[in-house]
């Protein structure tokens, strides 16, 4: 058993935490390279690649049925070569795998099991499977004996059926490009798509199992404001009211779980994932923004304070996930029983608290209690602030309880995408919320990530205890950039917009395909896999395209650059066949669309930091625009012509509001300031 470290593989000496669990299976695992292919290809065998990630539950399952099993890791060392991948890690491998998986059975998901040959051409692949054959399921060691037997008895078959594969899979990475312009209808008809597919009374998109889809809520915003439809901004505010109340939001510690398995947000799986918490953060901030709703403003708050307080590493970066499972109970660390809250409580309190927070002796989780706000309505006999205060002390009451438990496991690791993508919160947050302790975060995570993450002016995918590794891919540079784009324009420090237009021109010169358009995912100078692909699709994460044509769209805007608008509008066009049919799944490149046909404009605000013409933009939802403050004895030595010269008018702060870098008069009040800015 794992316990025992009677075991020991080729995963001791990585740093993933993925892989580290699996360090001790009797299986002989090897990490992806060149090694175990090369001994594939010496002793003529399959190979397995086995992908996952380490706060996923299935994954967790299936290692200890089948992979600390000693009778199943003598079959997989004998018939095969082991590969176990992080698919946070190495995404490049998981996405063409996925992609086949799913192309042969219609499904994927983790944890991943992937048969190839020993030149990587998959022919054989699946998700779980069981460790004896149940539901309709072979189970696993039925699986490898059928997979070695073919390997060896219908090589021939196998061979074709893995070279027709490839050809597929190449096929699939291609994109047909739109003839013509482009046109808001994309905009007009993807609205309609979410506002068919939104469910009306639980809030979010279809049934179960559901997402929290923040670039979508995103996009609605925006069309929002863009088209002041308000059927766009009712689809947003009643699915955050919704989620927010629900299981789904840790609602003691903050935070969101990964997603519900129900299509009322009650029952999450409960691994928190730093990127799916980074997205919503932004949508609730904007949403208070837009609305003005305290509510929001205290679930973005209290969001981006589960962050500091558990995914900050001292050095400045954010670690990647939070496991499910504790002391091997998926949820065990988040649900209660009536007498557990009664006892720290107190009968009288606990029975206002219980009614609030739908607790009852039966429970809602196998027993027990996930905390959600069924009725709003329970504690409406308490004038308001009474009843906040009772909330919030009760909260944290039950919190430091609960910090007495054995918490889940956390994935140490930092990524660089998942780093950027929180990077940009906190920069906003900093500049929405008026937070210096916001932009201190900030600034840290930009520095960590360009002291740490990078060699050679080029970015590394992951740290893990001093050390960065492996090629960074085009989500990892374009995330980063987006960041310290909006680090800049929160904070007014040069060297951010320096190095976000450097790692733009590096994803021109190491990722854009000359001859088709578009950005391939992994870099020039990648090792060689079985395709190269370019991802357009607006996953649980924004694509490395999307996110390309969004910085690159702000960037033409702040520089007045016409290259990096062109290489944008070119990617916005080459997605905008695959946006039309499937809109949902094209979230950051609706935004990123919303952004190109905005009438946003370029905001230079000269003055000192948090004067009262700031706080005016930047408590403005301008999601079209680009805001960029500067200090009056800086103006003149500016990079960007936009800012150069611009002054303070009667030693008053003053704002210059162009558009297409045409600029009205400069004003000194907020309500001229209003005047401009709020269409």
């Amino acid at each position: 058993m794992q316990g025992s470290r009677t075991f020991t593989n080729k995963l001791i000496n990585e740093t993933s935490p993925y892989l580290l669990q699996h360090a001790h299976n009797p299986v002989d695992w090897y990490p992806w390279g060149d090694e175990a292919f090369e001994r594939a290809k010496a002793e003529d065998k399959p190979v397995l690649v086995s992908i996952g990630y380490s706060a996923c539950h299935w994954c967790h399952v299936m290692e200890h049925e089948s992979f600390e099993d000693e009778s199943v890791a003598a079959i997989m060392n004998e018939h095969f070569i082991n590969i176990k991948v992080d698919m946070e890690e190495r995404p490049d491998v998981d996405q063409i795998y996925m992609n086949f998986v799913q192309l042969t059975t219609g499904r994927g998901g983790w944890p991943m099991n992937v048969f190839l040959t020993p030149d990587k051409r998959p022919f054989y692949g699946g998700t779980y499977f069981p460790p004896v054959s149940r539901y309709n399921m072979p189970s696993w060691p039925q699986i490898l004996t059928s997979i070695s037997e073919a390997y060896k008895n219908k090589r021939e078959e196998l061979e074709e059926s893995a070279a027709n594969i490839v050809t597929e899979l190449r096929r699939l990475s291609t994109v047909e490009v739109a003839q013509g312009g482009l046109g808001t209808e994309i905009l007009d008809a993807a609205f309609e798509s979410h506002a068919r597919t939104f469910d009306a009374v639980n809030g979010g998109f279809g049934g179960a199992p559901k997402f929290p889809a923040a670039m979508s809520l995103e996009f609605l915003l925006r069309y929002h404001h863009r088209t002041g439809d308000e059927r766009a901004i009712a689809i947003v505010t009643h699915t955050l009211d919704k989620m927010a109340r629900g299981g789904i939001y840790d609602q003691l510690g903050g935070g969101f779980h990964r997603y519900a398995v129900d299509a009322i947000w009650l029952v999450p799986h409960f691994e928190k994932m730093l990127y799916d918490n980074a997205q919503l953060i932004r949508v609730y901030l904007h949403a208070y923004q837009v609305t003005g709703s305290e509510f929001y403003k205290r679930i973005a708050t209290d969001t981006l304070e589960y962050v500091r307080r558990e995914m900050l590493d001292p050095c400045g970066g954010f670690y990647s996930t939070q496991d499910a499972d504790s002391e091997g109970e998926e949820g065990k660390f988040f649900v209660w029983t009536p007498e557990e809250i009664a006892q720290i409580l107190g009968e009288k309190d606990a029975a206002a608290f219980d009614r609030y927070f739908d607790v009852t002796r039966e429970g809602n989780f196998e027993g027990k209690n996930i905390l959600n706000i069924k009725n709003p309505a329970a504690l409406d006999e308490m004038p308001e602030a009474d009843r906040e205060a009772f909330l919030a002390s009760c909260r944290s009451k039950l919190f430091a309880e609960r910090e007495k438990r054995v918490k889940p496991n956390r994935d140490e690791k930092v990524l660089t995408a998942w780093n950027g993508l929180m990077l940009t919160v906190f920069a906003d947050a900093a500049a929405v919320l008026d937070s210096r302790e916001y932009l201190d975060i900030a600034t840290r995570n930009a520095d960590f990530i360009l002291d740490q993450l990078r060699s050679d002016g080029r970015l590394l995918r992951t740290w893990k205890d001093g050390g960065a590794k492996l090629n960074a891919y085009i989500e990892d540079y374009a995330n980063v950039a987006d960041g310290l784009l909006l680090l800049y324009q929160s904070s007014g420090i040069e060297k951010y917009l320096s190095e976000a237009r450097s790692l733009a021109d590096l994803m021109i010169t190491e990722f854009w395909d000359e001859e088709g358009g578009g950005f391939f995912f992994t870099s020039n100078d990648h090792e060689d896999l079985i395709v190269r692909n370019k991802d357009f699709f607006d996953n649980a994460t924004p694509s490395g395209n999307s996110l390309a044509a969004d910085v690159l769209l702000k960037l033409g805007k702040l520089t007045g650059d016409e290259r990096y608008e062109r290489l944008a509008v070119t990617v916005l066009r080459m997605a905008s066949r695959q946006v039309q049919r499937h809109p949902q799944g094209f979230g950051r490149m609706l935004s990123a669309l919303e952004f190109h046909f905005g009438d946003g404009k370029e905001i230079v605000i000269i003055g000192p930091p948090g004067n009262v013409m700031e706080r005016t933009v930047f408590s403005s939802y301008l999601p079209g625009s680009v805001a960029v403050r500067c200090d009056a004895d800086r103006s003149e030595s500016s990079p960007l012509e936009l800012v150069k010269g611009r002054e303070m008018v009667g030693g008053s702060p003053t704002v210059y509001v162009c558009e297409k870098f045409v600029c009205q008069r400069p004003v000194t009040t907020p309500r001229e300031l209003r005047e401009l800015i709020v269409s």
